[in-house]
């Protein structure tokens, strides 16, 4: 009994470690907001570079989104 859960374990720990690798939605925003504003600091910097235009997009739908929304990230009411 005990060799046909060993299998199962592992499959789910390995399962679990491959969720965890990938960088949440919020994560993806900070890194964004963080290469945005690094590129505004370095004078000279590439202003059609398309990572710099996606993290801007993004920024902007997060924006929006988060502006509709009644609750803040705990689900507590914002107004």
């Amino acid at each position: 009994m005990m060799r046909a859960f060993v299998p199962t374990l592992i499959a789910l720990a390995l399962l679990a470690n491959a969720a965890s690798a990938a960088p949440g939605e919020r994560d993806r925003l900070n890194a964004c907001r963080a290469l945005v504003e690094r590129a505004a600091q370095t004078p000279g910097a590439a202003s059609d570079d398309t990572e710099l235009q996606k993290c801007r997009q993004m920024i902007k739908e997060w924006t929006l989104r988060d502006s509709r929304m009644s609750v803040d990230e705990q689900g507590r009411p914002l107004r």
